[in-house]
């Protein structure tokens, strides 16, 4: 008896131990943080680019935007650049990295702006100015993004033509976006370093920072999400979405991405039926694929939206 109650009290003792390592990851993970992290030592030798775009957005004409703006517990908040003709039909919708903001997507806005785009720059749930405790990962910021195309339609007329443009976080939301039902002025998709889902991203995080296995941590930090953002983890996943897509979609990813690996856009580009196209970026890593040639990345841009554009 003796024997049989100090491995109970063992096995109770280590659910508990795993429990609240899950919970400290979930909030290291999921946890609204104010502040944009500084970018890797590999990618402080684009720092002054990064900071001439980012002084060009703060200089730019353009209007602050909101969602649900009668309640700030569910605000959202987003950057709205019209484009240079004021006739413009076309509007690109940027979706930002993790923990990053509408801001931090600058050299995209300008990107896009010298080629004509009105730009709209969403800040999303638990990032920049929009509310929220938690990163929700896109699952949730998919739901608000369609209330942003709603917004930009009204705005700028029924014939306008809407692209969907995300890097790492963001592909993947602009990914799960297209399982729903979008306007059919979204004419096309663009996903940089996307995800396939947030479970595999996770687990090869944990094992590759943390050096910790799936279980019993996985169940655990899925639970305590359902219980703070109201689904399980599982439930957030770019494949899944993808296999409802229409939309035309260009994925891309860098060769060399340890943080977000290149397999994953494989998974995504085989799991969409829709018309298709995937570049491999050679020696890039996790979205640095625009730093290394910007040149060539407006490119092959350009000419994936010359087919689906008018």
């Amino acid at each position: 008896m003796k024997n049989k109650n100090m491995l109970v009290n063992a096995t109770m003792g280590a659910a508990a131990a795993s429990f609240l390592i899950s919970e400290y990851l979930f909030k290291m993970a999921f946890k609204r943080v104010d502040y944009v992290p500084e970018t890797s030592e590999g990618k402080k030798k684009y720092a002054e680019r990064y900071w001439k775009y980012v002084d060009w957005f703060q200089k730019s004409n353009k209007e602050h935007w909101f969602l649900k703006n009668e309640d700030e517990t569910e605000r959202m908040s987003a950057w709205f650049i019209p484009a240079r003709n004021a006739a413009s039909k076309k509007v690109a919708v940027i979706s930002h990295g993790y923990k990053g903001n509408g801001e931090t997507m600058a050299n995209f806005a300008k990107m896009y702006y010298e080629m004509g785009f009105d730009v709209l720059l969403p800040d999303d749930r638990g990032h920049g100015e929009s509310a929220g405790k938690y990163i929700s990962f896109g699952w949730l910021d998919r739901l608000d993004y369609l209330q942003w195309l709603k917004k930009i339609i009204e705005r700028i007329g029924n014939d306008t033509q809407i692209i969907l443009f995300g890097v790492s976080m963001g592909a993947s939301t602009v990914a799960m976006l297209s399982g729903e039902k979008v306007p059919a002025q979204v004419k096309c998709i663009i996903a940089d370093c996307g995800y396939s889902s947030i479970e595999e991203e996770l687990m090869f995080l944990l094992k590759r920072q943390f050096h910790l296995p799936k279980y019993p941590f996985y169940p655990f930090i899925s639970t305590i999400n359902h219980h703070r953002l109201g689904y399980y983890l599982g439930d957030v996943s770019s494949v899944t979405q993808l296999k409802k897509n229409r939309v035309p979609i260009f994925f891309i990813h860098g060769e060399e991405d340890d943080y977000v690996p290149s397999y994953m856009s494989l998974e995504n580009y085989r799991a969409t039926d829709a018309p298709k196209e995937l570049w491999i970026v050679p020696k890039a890593t996790h979205a640095e694929s625009y730093w290394i040639n910007s040149e060539v990345y407006k490119k092959h841009i350009q000419m994936f939206l010359a087919k689906y554009l008018n």
